[in-house]
């Protein structure tokens, strides 16, 4: 028995269960208490002030945009937003919290409640979440050769939403996918760029093990450093395993932090949680309650644009996209973008609805993707190939202008050469050839040249149909219509 399958069958008795804590990085240009730039990337310690460096004196003043943009997720997820909340102060010791504290909430976070939705082989799953709070980021520690550490303040201060969810996970492949869905789901709503390499979107996931049938949870580890969704699904199942080794020894689960360790494969010990920490929690005395009236919250949910999961439906359902393809445009927001103009863009009077929202997604998806490294450059106002360029495209293949293999040359061109396609096609001759009378002419050439072929086909070997198009392909210089090619020849060859 291969040690997979034994690893199948040892876990088959346990049930994992997941819980997961998602910190956003929210795209304000700001700190959340403060004036200092929030972009990533600066020389260390250089976008710093007073306030964010905790300095005797300083007060903080909360950032608009950052309760914009926790609201504008809530709403998205179907939470209930509190009319009136307060920050509070959680202490802590640690070199890269200047202040001894991080401004965060506690029991009254901005948005209780919501719902992520998401799919794992096609399957509907929804995974309830507890609740979205806003908070201030800490600094970032460097731990340099030679046994010491420095301390990069840049991240101090930068506005968070933490979104944690309730333990409704059962494998780390639903963690994938539910990470995958809530990185589209707040780019979808410009508030955070995703980037988990950049720090901008971090994921910690508590993990537990219960034997089948039980209602009770068992002890929980939680599990830091994943920075990638490959990082989060291998990192929970190496810890599912080391839980049920643990438990198939008749040892127990110690409730600790621990760390990823990709290189090895491991999670690793860093800290032990056996007893709750006690931050102290109050509430933030140099901050007034946030209190947020009807009209501006009704404000914010009109202003909500179409979400992934909506426009997921919409492509599936009215469109009649296959679920393997709307997943493919609604991954990133710019790609459903892109292929929502293209649509926009075809001709009225084209071959629109069912049959053109589909070509549209196999050119988008088939042509263009393969010609971007990174889909956000899809919103690029210098694109090579714009949407409305693409449905010109479309539309000389719908006209019988184009063959589908001269329109992919002709696409090539497109993106290389900067030049839309109807200039490419006038300068250089390109226009398929579609008069039935010239055609028949080609064909009747091509026959006169291959009696031996015509004599097996009439024979019953039907699938030279396929030679004798190609023939009169090459003989027309490949302009010839293939659908009225292949006519042709088979009333020739038939005698009809």
């Amino acid at each position: 028995m291969s040690t997979t399958l034994r690893d199948a069958e040892r876990l088959a008795k346990y049930e994992t269960v997941i819980g997961l804590e998602v910190h956003a990085q929210l795209a304000t240009r700001s700190k959340i208490f403060s004036w200092s730039s929030a972009a990533f990337g600066a020389e260390p310690n250089t976008s710093t002030d007073p306030v964010c460096l905790g300095m005797p004196g300083t007060l903080p003043v909360l950032n608009e945009a950052a309760v914009a943009a926790a609201v504008r997720l809530g709403l998205a997820v179907g939470s209930h937003i509190r009319p009136r909340c307060r920050f509070a102060r959680k202490h802590y010791f640690y070199p890269d919290l200047p202040k001894g504290f991080q401004i965060s909430q506690f029991d009254e976070p901005i948005c209780e409640g919501g719902v992520i939705r998401f799919r794992v082989h096609d399957e509907q799953r929804r995974v309830r979440l507890t609740r979205i709070h806003m908070e201030e980021d800490a600094g970032k520690n460097v731990h340099a050769e030679g046994g010491f550490s420095l301390v990069d303040y840049n991240r101090a201060g930068v506005p968070l939403c933490e979104i944690v969810s309730e333990p409704d996970v059962r494998s780390a492949e639903e963690a994938a996918e539910y990470l995958r869905a809530l990185r589209a789901l707040v780019r979808a709503l410009g508030i955070c760029d995703g980037n988990m390499e950049e720090g901008s979107l971090r994921c910690d996931a508590n993990v537990s093990l219960r034997l089948r049938g039980e209602s009770k949870l068992g002890t929980k580890a939680e599990i830091k450093n994943m920075n990638s969704f490959k990082n989060v699904r291998d990192a929970i199942e190496a810890e599912v395993r080391r839980q049920a080794a643990l438990l198939d020894r008749g040892e127990r689960v110690v409730q600790e932090t621990r760390l990823w360790d990709a290189g090895r494969g491991v999670t690793i010990a860093m800290r032990s949680k056996e007893q709750a920490h006690d931050y102290r929690y109050f509430p933030e005395p140099d901050l007034p309650p946030l209190v947020l009236d009807e009209s501006y919250v009704a404000a914010a949910r009109a202003a909500l644009p179409e979400l992934p999961e909506d426009r997921f439906d919409r492509y599936t359902g009215a469109v009649g996209l296959s679920a393997q393809d709307a997943g493919v445009l609604v991954g990133e927001r710019e790609i459903a973008d892109y292929f929502d103009a293209a649509v926009s863009a075809s001709s009225p009077g084209g071959d629109k609805g069912d049959k053109g929202e589909k070509k549209v997604a196999n050119w988008v998806i088939n042509e263009v993707l393969a010609r971007v490294d990174d889909p956000r450059r899809l919103a690029d106002a210098d694109l090579p190939v714009p949407p409305a360029a693409l449905a010109e495209l479309i539309a000389l293949v719908d006209g019988g202008t184009l063959s589908s293999k001269q329109a992919k040359d002709v696409f090539g061109r497109m993106w290389n050469d900067r030049r839309r396609a109807g200039d490419i096609v006038a300068a250089e001759g390109l226009a398929q050839l579609s008069d039935t009378g010239s055609i028949e002419e080609a064909a009747r050439r091509v026959l006169g040249a291959h009696a031996a072929e015509i004599e097996r086909y009439r024979a019953g070997e039907k699938k030279l149909i396929g030679f004798f198009v190609g023939a009169v392909m090459k003989e027309t210089g490949g302009k010839a219509n293939p659908k009225s090619a292949n006519e042709i020849i088979r009333r020739l060859l038939d005698g009809t």
